[in-house]
């Protein structure tokens, strides 16, 4: 028996398999993978009255335990609806909380685990579900918007 086959073969193959396998499943989209989107436009702006993505719209609001998201507009199965602070260098930072969204809803309520602070700016992200039931930033990818190939996020200050 002819053993021409070897282990750094095998693994050449495999690696070519997966990166294969990966071009024909993302399909061209390109996702951004960094927490760190622009948002120099957006965080110094003055104004963030309904802000909106076509798939998600929220107003400014009182700072609190939860945070009403005037509208989500993705198909089943739906998304998690995540609340994201803004850092200093405006960057996404923690979650500080994320609800389910199984479909289009209207006046949705994302509950937090720490409350929103007054005169602070804050991000809506949307995340598709990884199948585990429960949200997990590490294992739930980004909600990208087919249309422009960006991840969906909006943003919103609270008041006092």
């Amino acid at each position: 028996m002819d053993k021409r086959l070897s282990i750094p073969s095998l693994s050449l193959g495999f690696v070519i398999g997966v990166a294969l396998t990966g071009a024909w499943f993302f399909g061209g989209v390109q996702i951004q993978t960094t927490d760190e989107p622009v948002l120099n436009q957006v965080a110094t702006s003055t104004s963030f009255q309904n802000s909106t993505s076509g798939a998600i719209a929220v107003n400014n609001q009182s700072a609190g335990s939860s945070v009403l998201v005037e509208s989500v507009t993705v198909p089943p199965p739906g998304v998690w609806v995540a609340v994201r602070e803004i850092r200093t260098n405006h960057s996404l930072g923690n979650v500080l909380g994320a609800a389910r969204a199984s479909g289009p809803r209207s006046n949705f309520t994302v509950p937090l685990l720490r409350a929103t602070e007054p005169n602070r700016t804050y991000a809506i992200e949307l995340y598709r579900d990884g199948g585990y039931e429960q949200f997990d930033l590490s294992k739930d990818s980004v909600y990208v918007d087919f249309d422009t190939g960006s991840r969906v996020i909006v943003y919103f200050k609270t008041v006092i």
